[in-house]
């Protein structure tokens, strides 16, 4: 009986012990995938900044300018490249509203980003656009991949309409997260003009043709990542925008369109940290918890299950020794 429970033991041991690198380097990797029907929104504010009067063409300072950030994950379009591609993808359009401290529009820019739902890496299909612009993101955007690693990552600036490196800077405590910091530079670089912009009476898609007045801009980004599944947890950006030359500044060689640091809003952040919190213990599980409690399961079944054999093979008591005085009576 005990042979037979040590042999029970032993497959269990084998089977728990397989199963441990099984989650971790085959389930996950397959399981850990973005949701294609995500909504999020964040509310990002710079505080006393600079804001171009487009009625003027005058900067001045103003006490807030607000971005929404929006993105919504487009399930039916992510079905239709899936067909193509062959794999997992996601869909967000995006939307970065921004508007000034009286909640009229400065300026808006939507975005289509198609990726792998598991690796985050790009996808590139019809309808990937910045701005209505076609375009092929190198890198990522928007979210780092799971299990963000200590490293350089190639990141796509919209604006821009081109990717740079942004640089790892060390690992940091972040509202009781371990998070790595990483961080961007954009040097002053000639960009599009947004499409939509309060400009009475101008096209801004044929803005700096009709008045050769350039829009140009530059960046210091930064981002807090939750390591486990490469979610931003806070993002802060300084960022600048200039018009330089042509006929619309009324001779002067530019005009700051915007300057400020913008960073997320308190309560978005609180949000953001309560929800990645909550979905880190998800991957966990798959690339921690499970594995090595599964490994440590089968350690101790097959360390019990020799105890049983060991007791199985040892050798049976001595039968008890027969008295050599008889009992008269039995003679």
């Amino acid at each position: 009986m005990r042979r037979k429970a040590s042999l029970v033991l032993l497959a269990l041991a084998v089977f728990f012990a397989a199963l441990s690198p099984l989650l971790r380097w085959y389930a996950f990797p397959r399981l850990a995938k973005i949701p294609p029907s995500q909504y999020q929104e964040a509310v990002l504010e710079a505080k006393n900044a600079t804001l171009i009067d487009y009625g003027t063409m005058q900067s001045t300072t103003v006490p807030k300018v607000t971005v929404v950030q929006t993105l919504k994950g487009n399930v039916e379009a992510a079905k239709e490249i899936e067909k193509s591609a062959g794999r997992d993808v996601v869909v967000w359009d995006t939307l970065a509203y921004v508007q000034g401290p009286d909640g009229k529009m400065v300026s808006q820019i939507p975005e289509r980003y198609i990726f792998d739902a598991h690796t985050q890496a790009p996808v590139h299909a019809t309808g990937e656009m910045v701005d209505g612009d076609p375009v092929q993101r190198k890198g990522i955007e928007f979210k780092w991949p799971f299990l963000t690693e200590k490293r350089d990552y190639e990141y796509f600036d919209f604006q821009a309409r081109t990717s740079a490196p942004i640089h790892y800077q060390g690992t940091r405590k972040f509202h009781g997260l371990d998070v790595y910091y990483f961080e961007q530079t954009i040097p002053w670089t000639k960009v599009p003009y947004p499409k939509k912009m309060p400009l009475p009476g101008i096209d801004s898609s044929t803005l700096e043709k009709s008045t050769g007045t350039s829009l140009w801009y530059t960046t210091t980004r930064k981002f807090w990542i939750d390591p486990v599944t490469g979610a931003p947890v806070n993002g802060e950006e300084l960022n600048q925008e200039e018009m330089r030359g042509g006929t619309l500044l009324g001779g002067r060689d530019k005009v700051t369109v915007f300057a400020g640091d913008v960073k997320m809003r308190d309560d978005y952040v609180n949000y953001t940290v309560d929800l990645v919190k909550k979905n880190r213990v998800l991957i966990l599980l798959l690339t921690s918890y499970l594995p090595w409690g599964f490994l440590g399961l089968g350690i101790a079944l097959l360390a019990l299950s020799l105890w049983l054999e060991a007791r199985a093979r040892r050798p049976s008591d001595p039968p008890p020794a027969v008295s050599e005085h008889l009992d008269p009576a039995l003679a």
